[in-house]
């Protein structure tokens, strides 16, 4: 058994005492190791706050909504290409629908005419057997006979061409109406497809991001004191009226008479005077004489970009009047040559 001296009891006790004490000393160095650990793996509040994204400039939205108004207009014209094919494929089906009913007709008219007459020849044995001609007692008679023999055969022939003749048609017109059908049911899916990506575009410049920049965009000058053309030509009268429009406002899809879109303003303004134009600048670009630069008179059509996707009326003195873009409106501007690819003269 160990013996305790005094010592030995005082140095227990200084023990116990220390104990304790380096038992909270360590628990406080793994504490802080544990922090500093965490401080090296995980971020802190300042850094993982991502850095704020640079804002576009005013400018640059400017120039965004220029880009996404022209898309509008383009896409727009499109619509209104695909609106036009839509009311052909229509018209056509319709047309195929009435020609094929007439055909059905014919041919409902013709088997029973055809059948009638087989029948009538069975009943009665034929119109002239060979041996009816063989006991015939004049030569006359005989040739008579085989006069009316020739011309039934004639006849018979002849049903059984138009009845072929009115089947083939028939079947054509079924075919061109389920193709035209199938056609239009595509342009109207298409059709739905512009329709969405305009009304994203016009969303977009609708806003709040761009509310500041479109106002800027608008303000591109009107050009009041112009000298408006006194002539008495086609152009000149549709040009007048087409000035009468000033300040109404860019509709997609719009001909008038208080909104517009670029070709639905041509239009307008040529019906004023009795002339027909399709809503379509492809279409337009069509319809007239085409006539360089040098020649262009007021009222004389100016087209724009590689797709003809814009139009506007010439005025005179490298002017226009025109619908622009989406968010701003009929008004004068100088001719945008930059994008300028030709004119047409409509002469009525």
């Amino acid at each position: 058994m160990e013996r305790t001296t005094p010592a030995s009891r005082a140095g227990g006790r200084a023990w116990a005492r220390w104990r304790p004490a380096r038992a909270m000393w360590r628990r406080a160095a793994t504490l802080a190791g544990t922090a500093a650990l965490a401080s090296m793996v995980l971020p802190t509040p300042a850094s993982s706050a991502a850095p704020d994204r640079p804002q576009p400039s005013l400018d640059s939205l400017v120039a965004q909504a220029k880009v996404l108004s022209q898309q509008i207009n383009s896409l727009s014209e499109q619509y209104d290409g695909l609106r036009i094919q839509l009311a052909q494929a229509r018209a056509e089906q319709r047309i195929a629908a009435r020609t094929y009913a007439q055909d059905a007709r014919m041919l409902g008219a013709g088997k029973l005419s055809l059948g009638r007459l087989a029948a009538q020849t069975y009943m009665t044995g034929g119109v002239a057997t060979p041996l009816e001609l063989l006991t015939s007692s004049t030569p006359g008679t005989i040739m008579d006979k085989a006069a009316i023999v020739q011309q039934l055969q004639q006849e018979n022939g002849d049903r059984i061409s138009q009845l072929a003749t009115a089947e083939a048609a028939a079947l054509r017109a079924s075919q061109t109406a389920r193709q035209q059908s199938k056609r239009a049911a595509a342009l109207v899916s298409s059709m739905a497809a512009k329709k969405n990506a305009i009304q994203q575009k016009i969303n977009k410049l609708n806003s709040a991001a761009f509310s500041q920049a479109m106002a800027i965009f608008q303000q591109t000058g009107q050009y009041p004191n112009i000298s408006i053309p006194t002539g008495n030509s086609i152009g000149a009268e549709a040009l007048r009226y087409a000035l009468t429009r000033r300040g109404s406002p860019y509709v997609w899809g719009a001909a008038g008479p208080s909104a517009f879109d670029c070709s639905g303003l041509v239009m307008w303004a040529y019906a004023q005077i009795g002339i027909s134009l399709p809503h379509y600048t492809g279409a337009q670009w069509n319809m007239g004489v085409h006539v360089s630069q040098s020649q262009l008179q007021p009222g004389d059509l100016v087209f724009f970009y590689a797709d003809i996707s814009h139009v506007g009326l010439y005025i005179g003195n490298g002017l226009m009047v025109d619908a622009p873009d989406f968010g701003q409106v009929v008004k004068v501007e100088p001719v945008w040559w930059g994008s300028y690819v030709g004119a047409v003269r409509i002469v009525g």
